[in-house]
């Protein structure tokens, strides 16, 4: 085919698909991108020109937008291969609307060259150029598209990354701007590429059943078409394509296999009226018919989605007891459907008003930018563009009785910052269906909700662990952030007065060994601390005492020799029935002593390891290789006891070693090996080594000691370590 029939065709078919079209400017755009591009060659040894002309030619026939758009896709990669021009070159030759377009579009391909398609910086960028023109996200779907179909001329691990980058990022970003029909297609390429034997499995197994679900489409669909036209509604029927992706995906969320998913039945009525009542009476008569499903009955008329698409779905039980899932929609409906923003942008051109829907489309970006500072966006921005991408939907009411859309998942907060920040700022509860619940409620489709304030109420950082809207995230990180600053900027206020009525000087050495002394990060939380009150300029300025030690009986004893005595006590462990104590060693992840239940695993050239049976690492063992897990206990003596060891917290007080010491030795005479306590800020820590008959005779001086006034906890040795 030479260069003048290729143009003539492209010329020909903007004018069928677009009306009015610029025929002048793509024209332009069509020579000076072949000139461009002239010397350069696809991997697939194809002139380079030919992939700029099937993304105009996508742009034209599956993706109508407009003359501007096609002129862009001709143009779409000449910056970016050729030195020699530039975005002035462009601008002066085609305007600054294309331009911008194309510097766009080159950008895009520049941020997510080198594989980070989950660097932060890349998205932000992504979606600033989206939000500078619509259509540069319009082109570079239709350039994504050729690309995919193309891709098998490319090496094996760049096929990988374009197909993943697609299925991550471009797929879910055309379901959001309403291209049904691209998304689908994105999906099934990527998922070729990604999993080819899954892919492969699933089209034979569909292939194989073809002939089968006609004929039963056919017998299903008689009665209702005789119904439907009784009532002359004009109308089209037509079978829904089946993605291989969708059912793949189906099929591992429902752990299911390929022939129980449901809607691998599945039809679409089309009413050409535009009229929705139209179909509804569909809807009625097919229910009329067949046993709808209940919990499978959506209205995207009344309701419809984020990205503006509108249908009925039902499923039916149709002859022989199978499902099937219907679509009922108007001829507008199916092409906003299929091809959303663009269908939009066509009536909207069309038209004298402007059709609000297509600024729509790039809403949830401009909110997702304008609700988060610079810092908030570049931390949390691969965060909430997913969760915008992926979300699914439900919707509640206000008690007025008005609709709002929130993602699944979502709570009071999220509706309340939905409905206004003020709102959501003094949420201090919730009521849902006239019931009083906790802010971490999870909504449900249909409820009503109403938002209890108060002017007291701030967020909180618990919040963040419920919310899923990104404009609730990122108001009360905002809060966060700012009530940070007003303690920070409070407490060194504090800090600086403080300094100047002492007349001190603190250097950075000096300033250093403060923060290190009472164990903080950096000079902000010592600000915040002091700011908030919880620590104090004047604590922070003391000089460090030594601690006083109390002591009465032997020293504070270490774990190790604890340990050792304890285990000296308790007689010779008994493994499977034998004494075999020489070839025991004790575990360091969970310290045994006697009083432990106990079990051994047998180790390479180290003997039988002794661990507590309630210890991490033993169970995993125990899983991994339970043959090689032994029964081990400690013997039972006659009239014998064994070391334990007790630690003690609370607060110091006059008298608080005589109290511990006589409440261990009141019961039952039990004997004290040793006792020690540390004291320092009004608080001890204490150690008790004691001997005991049983575990029942340690529990019973456990509870009488935490009874003791200023006593907080009291643990077992080992369980400290």
């Amino acid at each position: 085919m030479t260069e003048d029939t290729r143009r003539t065709e492209l010329l020909k078919l903007c004018e069928e698909r677009i009306p009015g079209a610029n025929l002048a400017l793509i024209k332009k755009a069509y020579e000076f991108a072949a000139i461009a591009h002239q010397n350069d060659k696809r991997a697939s040894d194809e002139p380079y020109f030919s992939h700029p002309l099937a993304v105009a030619r996508i742009l034209a026939e599956e993706l109508p937008f407009d003359d501007v758009s096609i002129a862009c896709g001709l143009l779409h990669d000449v910056v970016e291969d050729n030195e020699e021009y530039t975005y002035e070159t462009i601008e002066r030759n085609f305007g600054e609307d294309v331009a911008v377009i194309v510097e766009g579009l080159t950008k895009i391909k520049e941020y997510f060259k080198a594989a980070e398609i989950n660097k932060a910086e890349n998205y932000r960028k992504l979606l600033m150029a989206i939000m500078q023109d619509i259509r540069v996200i319009i082109v570079k779907f239709a350039d994504r598209l050729h690309n995919m179909r193309t891709l098998e001329f490319l090496q094996p691990e760049k096929r990988k990354r374009i197909a993943t980058e697609t299925l991550e990022i471009y797929a879910p970003l055309a379901h959001r701007f309403g291209l049904g029909k691209i998304k689908w297609e994105l999906e099934d390429l990527a998922f070729k590429e990604l999993n080819r034997n899954a892919y492969d499995d699933i089209r034979k197994k569909l292939n194989l059943k073809r002939d089968e679900r006609a004929a039963y489409i056919d017998k299903f669909l008689e009665p209702i078409k005789n119904a439907v036209e009784a009532k002359d509604i004009k109308f089209e029927v037509a079978g829904r394509p089946k993605h291989l992706y969708s059912i793949y995906r189906k099929m591992i969320k429902q752990n299911k296999p390929f022939e129980e998913i449901y809607d691998l039945f599945a039809v679409r009525f089309i009413c050409e009226s535009n009229d929705p009542n139209d179909c509804y009476t569909v809807f009625g008569i097919s229910n009329s018919i067949y046993i709808p499903v209940p919990d499978r009955f959506k209205d995207y008329i009344a309701m419809p989605k984020v990205n503006n698409y509108q249908s009925i779905h039902t499923t039916l039980i149709g002859p022989e007891g199978r499902m099937v899932e219907v679509q009922i929609r108007t001829r507008k409906m199916h092409e906003i459907a299929e091809q959303g923003v663009a269908a939009h942008w066509r009536y909207k051109e069309g038209s004298i008003g402007k059709d609000r829907n297509v600024d729509g489309y790039v809403q949830w970006i401009r909110e997702m930018v304008d609700n988060a500072g610079d810092d908030d966006l570049k931390k949390n921005i691969i965060e909430n563009f997913k969760l915008n991408l992926y979300e699914n939907e439900i919707f509640v009411l206000t008690p007025k009785g008005d609709l709002e859309r929130l993602p699944v998942n979502s709570t009071p907060v999220d509706f309340a910052f939905a409905i206004h920040s003020n709102i959501g700022h003094h949420c201090i509860g919730a009521k849902v269906n006239k019931k009083i619940v906790p802010l971490d409620y999870i909504l449900n489709r249909g409820d009503q909700v109403e938002i209890i304030t108060s002017k007291n109420q701030h967020p909180n950082k618990n919040w963040l662990k419920f919310v899923k809207t990104p404009k609730a995230r990122s108001e009360i990180r905002k809060w966060l952030n700012k009530e940070e600053e007003k303690f920070i900027e409070l407490g060194k206020d504090q800090w600086e007065k403080k300094l100047k009525k002492l007349k001190l000087t603190i250097g950075e050495a000096g300033l250093a060994k403060i923060l290190h002394r009472n164990k903080l990060h950096n000079q902000r939380q010592m600000f915040k601390m002091i700011g908030q009150g919880t620590l104090s300029a004047d604590k922070l300025l003391e000089e460090p005492k030594e601690k006083e030690h109390k002591l009465l009986g032997s020293p504070s004893v270490e774990f190790e020799d604890f340990a050792k005595s304890a285990r000296g006590s308790g007689g010779e462990l008994v493994v499977d029935g034998e004494d075999i104590r020489a070839m025991l060693s004790y575990a360091k992840c969970c310290n045994p002593i006697p009083g432990d239940d106990v079990a051994g695993y047998i180790t390479v050239g180290e003997g039988i390891r002794i661990h507590r049976k309630i210890c991490k690492n033993l169970i995993e063992k125990s899983k991994e290789e339970p043959e090689k897990v032994v029964s081990v206990r400690w013997p039972e003596l006659e009239n014998s006891s064994f070391l334990t060891g007790l630690t003690i917290r609370g607060e110091d007080s006059a008298g608080m070693l005589k109290d511990i010491a006589n409440t261990i030795v009141s019961y039952n005479n039990t004997s004290i090996k040793s006792i020690s306590l540390d004291t320092g800020d009004s608080f001890f820590e204490g150690q008790v080594t004691l001997f005991v008959q049983n575990l029942e005779h340690l529990s019973r001086i456990i509870e009488k000691l935490k009874k003791i006034p200023g006593v907080y906890s009291v643990t077992r040795m080992n369980e400290n370590k």
